[in-house]
């Protein structure tokens, strides 16, 4: 049995609702976030994917990765895209000290700022979507907005199909979902062979795509 879930159950939205798990809305319209870029190759392939469908989506970065990509990390903000933190390093929220986490996360935001990216909200996605109570409550204090999902790909998870990768997403969006992709090389085989089919039937089905404010 994995240890995730592909949509996630309504009574974890309600237990930690100080969390973003999705946008209430009659709106067909879908929030597709991209964790763990940038990377090479691989971010360029999600953006021109994204614009073929007018698509905007947020992109959870990773600090280390926006200092060894600068360009890439340009090129997601100049093509009218979010940017969120996903700390500096890839943390593990349940396996750092409170401390430790948050100043992997600050030394993110610095980051992302040096290479040209303000915001007015601070968006934040832990990895794994592992965080603890307190490492949350601090950051919410600080003024981010910790953003989850309700449907979750898995193209991460290398012992599963392209197939059942793209029914996770197909069979458990609606209006507001927020849909995690990651820009790694890990995901990719399913990440490439998902992405253009969701952009495609969901656009069919008359939704549209937009980015997190930030």
């Amino acid at each position: 049995m994995k240890a995730y879930l592909a949509k996630m159950p309504r009574i974890i939205m309600r237990i930690f609702s100080n969390y973003t798990w999705h946008f209430f809305s009659n709106k067909k319209e879908i929030f597709l976030t991209f964790d763990d870029g940038p990377t090479t190759d691989i971010t360029q392939f999600i953006l021109k994917e994204l614009k073929k469908y007018n698509a905007k989506a947020t992109f959870f970065c990773i600090g280390k990765n926006i200092k060894n990509h600068p360009e890439l990390f340009k090129e997601i903000i100049s093509e009218g895209h979010s940017i969120g933190n996903h700390t500096h390093n890839h943390l593990k929220g349940w396996k750092t000290e409170k401390q430790n986490y948050i100043d992997n996360i600050l030394m993110c935001d610095k980051t992302i700022t040096q290479f040209g990216y303000t915001t007015k909200q601070k968006l934040f996605r832990p990895p794994y979507g592992r965080i603890k109570k307190n490492q949350a409550k601090e950051l919410i204090q600080e003024g981010y907005k910790i953003i989850m999902w309700d449907v979750l790909s898995a193209d991460f998870d290398v012992t599963i199909s392209k197939e059942k990768c793209l029914d996770n997403v197909l069979k458990s969006v609606e209006n507001g979902s927020i849909i995690v992709f990651h820009d790694s090389v890990k995901a990719k085989e399913r990440m490439e062979y998902v992405l253009p089919k969701v952009l495609k039937d969901l656009s069919e089905k008359g939704f549209t795509f937009k980015a997190i404010k930030s």
